[in-house]
This record gives C-alpha cells, sequence and structure tokens, in this order.
C-alpha cells in the first residue's frame, strides 16, 4: 500500500485569488507593510511569486486588493430596532467595532510607505480603502425612517446623513480603537437629530 502526502488540490480563478489576497492581508497584518514582501506572501499562501505577479503588477497593488477584499468580506450589520435613534445609535456602535482594527491596520500601511511608494495622494488611498462608505452604511436604516414617516429624505440634505459616518469615521482614524458610547451618543444626540429637525422644520437654507 502506498502512503504518503495527499497532493494538495490546485487552486484556480476566483478561489485561488480569493486565498492569495487573504493570506497577504494576513501577512499585513501580522508584520506590517514595510516587512511584506511578495515573497511572504507567496509562501503563506503556498504558492509562486509568478502566481501573484500574474495577478497584482507590485507589492502595492497586492496591498490595496487585500484591504478592499478584507473590506468587502466583512459588512457592518444592518440593525432594525424600529426606530431612527437607535438604529443609528447601533449602527454606528457596530461600525465601531467592526471597523477600529482595520483602520488601524489601514492606516499603519498608509503611513509606513503605501503612499510613497504608489504616488497615490492621500485622498485616492482613502477612496480605496475606505470604498463607497460612509452613505451606504446608513442608506438602508435612512430609508426605513422615511418610511415610517421619521426622515424626509427630499428635505434633509445629503451631507447631514453622512455626518454621523464622517465622524465617526475621522474618530477612528485619528483614535484606531473603537469610539466610546458616550461619543456615539453625541454624535447622533446633540450634532445629527438637531440638524435633521432643523431642515425638516424648513429652517435649512
Amino acid at each position: 500500500m502506498v502512503t504518503g502526502t495527499p497532493e494538495r488540490r490546485r487552486r484556480h480563478g476566483k478561489e485561488l485569488e480569493s486565498a492569495l489576497l487573504a493570506a497577504a492581508w494576513e501577512q499585513l497584518a501580522e508584520t506590517g507593510y514595510a516587512r511584506l514582501t511578495m515573497e511572504s506572501v507567496a509562501v503563506r499562501a503556498r504558492t509562486s511569486e509568478a502566481v501573484l505577479y500574474r495577478r497584482w503588477a507590485n507589492k502595492d497593488e497586492l496591498v490595496l486588493a487585500a484591504i478592499e477584499r478584507h473590506r468587502d468580506m466583512n459588512p457592518v450589520t444592518q440593525p432594525d430596532t424600529g426606530a431612527l435613534r437607535t438604529d443609528l445609535l447601533a449602527q454606528l456602535t457596530a461600525a465601531s467595532e467592526a471597523l477600529a482594527g482595520f483602520f488601524a491596520i489601514a492606516a499603519a500601511t498608509a503611513f509606513s510607505g503605501l503612499l510613497a511608494d504608489t504616488g497615490l495622494t492621500p485622498a485616492q488611498v482613502r477612496d480605496r480603502i475606505v470604498g463607497e462608505q460612509p452613505l451606504p452604511l446608513g442608506r438602508t436604516i435612512y430609508r426605513r425612517a422615511h418610511d415610517r414617516g421619521e426622515l424626509d429624505l427630499d428635505r434633509v440634505p445629503a451631507a447631514v446623513l453622512a455626518l454621523p459616518f464622517d465622524l465617526l469615521r475621522l474618530d477612528l482614524l485619528m483614535d484606531l480603537r473603537p469610539a466610546k458610547p458616550a461619543r456615539i451618543r453625541s454624535i447622533v444626540d446633540e450634532l445629527f437629530l438637531p440638524l435633521v429637525g432643523h431642515h425638516q422644520a424648513g429652517q435649512g437654507s
């Protein structure tokens, strides 16, 4: 009887690409951007550097793709508490807890060489890392609030709707840790809801 290690199944297409990006994210989180190499990712993914270079021209493109994949694979849950205020508190809390670690790694990556190596502006790197946030995070709860009569999407400007998520994103980038509950309540109760009331009362310009 022949014994030995079974032959490893070959991966192809999307399965292979997903495995490569997962390995790149794990390597990034473990060693940081400066120490990550195409070789180290290839070793972790149990493949060759040539396989990586066929998909990404360099380390920077691989790292950005890995960050984008991790973000997209870990969406923030959408709460449904039955009220705009509590929905928003729950949404911001969930986003803060889910994204704090992601922002810490992404920010460290950007400032440890990614910006200089890619030639991208900070805004361009931000857009690649953050994606289409913040409004998609709140779109569902805002639509439900509109349907319940709590929020008039025709009167409240997009900038006001984006405000809670813009402020949370800024806090995460600056502090690299989840926002405190008091800070989240302040964003909702002292800033967002008064502005919503102001515009819905017809007092906005």
